[in-house]
């Protein structure tokens, strides 16, 4: 039965779908050790600093307002001090005004000019055999208030406290800052403290007195972090300018605006940006803190990033597994049909297996060594491997050299596949219909029904009446 050229096929297709089983399972182990990867990436980056975000600066201004309320109270006499009682002995009352000065939400007001500094040093840690890209950062801001804009949310009665006037700065976290953190006005040094906060999602910060803002100039606040994964700012100022230099030579900017100029090369990068208040969905003063809404609407950032890890490679190469075994499986099929002895289901299963485990190989390997050296060692050991049982148990002969060459083609796409995201599905694609153009051209005349078997007839004819078939 096997002989069939039609039921060979069959039968083929079939196998090269049972090999979604191992594959599956070969993907499920990436995925594990990809996690246990991320897993050390972020137990270096929490201790290292963590991403970070810069928010701010706001200015804090203490509000209050004098609100008079009627009560009343027992008449007391004056000269005896004792309570006032009517005719049935209950006590007299009296209304009287009373004026108690109570506090109002704060306003907050962001910075009318803000421009922002940041040279990041990046640096790679290490833990086992997962690297790490870290960065330390050298931050300057420089900032002002339009103060008198404070005034504009006020209702009634309400009067600013802007001697108790602070000016807050929030960061995803303060244990990564290091050195000595600086604000100054007009060379007047401004005494720092860290922002309390009982809520983790809140994150960090620092504070400073300012004092009456209506009497203080423009603001620097000099800043040393260590971080990793990520660096953004929020642009909170009436116009914010944001400028960062890294020796990072593979950024990727992200957040609600990415830079109007920057400058990537094998040396590090360059980006700026800038974003008037009128790009951001949120007011220049409130009457409520706005810098959880403001992280998450007006970030402009860097990701200090690692481009296509080899665990994305190796899932990848791992879900186009299916359709290189699928053409490996067919180039045996093709070869080994004008044989007198055609491969077994057991011998393209262990050709199907060995395609698997070079996802494995490869992984295992490009953790030591890297993605080229380990695609190059796995995938020679793959073809050399297939190439040998090809000659030997296949019994190819002359044929083993085509074999040989498809396998080299094959594996030289998937590696143009996985360097190049972008056409990974055009590469795809194209081989998977020359390989069946190609197919169906060389097997245009086969005798898909096998040679021992009898073309069915659609017609017959009646019999005549003795039973017999007309001459």
């Amino acid at each position: 039965m096997f002989q069939s050229s039609g039921f060979r096929f069959i039968a083929v297709g079939l196998l090269a779908l049972l090999m979604f089983i191992p594959l599956n399972l070969v993907s499920s182990v990436i995925n594990d050790r990809a996690n246990y990867s991320r897993q050390a990436v972020n137990d270096i980056s929490r201790e290292w600093g963590g991403a970070q975000q810069i928010s701010g600066p706001v200015l804090v201004i203490p509000v209050t307002e004098d609100v008079t309320y009627d009560r009343r109270r027992e008449a007391v006499d004056a000269l005896t001090g004792l309570t006032l009682q009517d005719e049935n002995g209950k006590p007299i009352y009296e209304r009287y005004e009373e004026t108690i000065t109570e506090k109002r939400p704060s306003v907050y007001l962001f910075a009318e000019s803000l421009n922002i500094n940041v040279d990041t040093l990046s640096e790679t840690r290490a833990r086992g055999i997962f690297e790490v890209p870290v960065y330390t950062a050298n931050v300057e801001i420089a900032f002002d208030f339009n103060a008198l804009s404070a005034s504009d949310v006020l209702n009634r009665e309400e009067v600013l406290h802007w001697k108790d006037a602070r000016i807050e700065v929030r960061l995803t976290s303060n244990r990564a800052l290091r050195g000595e953190a600086e604000l100054t006005e007009n060379g007047r040094l401004l005494t720092l403290e860290p922002i309390a906060s009982s809520n983790e999602k809140k994150g960090g910060g620092i504070t400073a007195n300012s004092g009456d803002p209506r009497e203080i100039g423009p603001l620097l606040l000099k800043l040393k972090l260590n971080g990793a994964q990520h660096l953004a700012a929020t642009a909170t100022g009436r116009t914010t300018h944001l400028s960062i230099t890294s020796d990072w030579p593979d950024p990727s900017f992200f957040g609600s605006f990415l830079p109007d100029a920057r400058e990537v090369n094998q040396d590090g990068f360059k980006a700026s940006w800038t974003v008037p208040h009128l790009a951001r969905p949120f007011p220049q003063v409130s009457r409520e803190s706005l810098d959880h809404s403001a992280r998450s609407v007006a970030s402009m950032g860097v990701r200090f990033i690692t481009p296509n890890d080899f665990y994305q490679k190796a899932y990848r190469s791992a879900r186009y597994g299916i359709l290189f075994i699928g053409l490996t499986f067919l180039t045996v099929l093709l070869l080994d049909r004008v044989g007198n002895k055609p491969a077994h289901p057991v011998q393209y299963l262990m050709i199907g297996l060995a395609q698997s485990v070079f996802v494995l190989l490869m992984a295992s390997y490009a953790e030591q060594i890297g993605f080229g050296a380990a695609y190059l060692f796995a995938s020679a050991a793959t073809i050399a491997l297939l190439t040998i049982f090809g000659a030997t148990a296949l019994k190819l002969g002359k044929r083993t050299s085509t074999l040989a060459a498809m396998l080299i083609i094959v594996y030289a796409v998937l590696y143009l596949i996985l360097q190049s995201a972008d056409y990974a599905l055009l590469a795809g694609s194209t081989l998977a219909f020359l390989a069946l153009a190609g197919t169906m051209w060389l097997t245009r005349n086969e005798d898909w029904h096998g040679p021992d078997r009898e073309p069915r007839k659609w017609f017959r004819r009646k019999p005549s009446g003795d039973g017999t078939a007309p001459a």
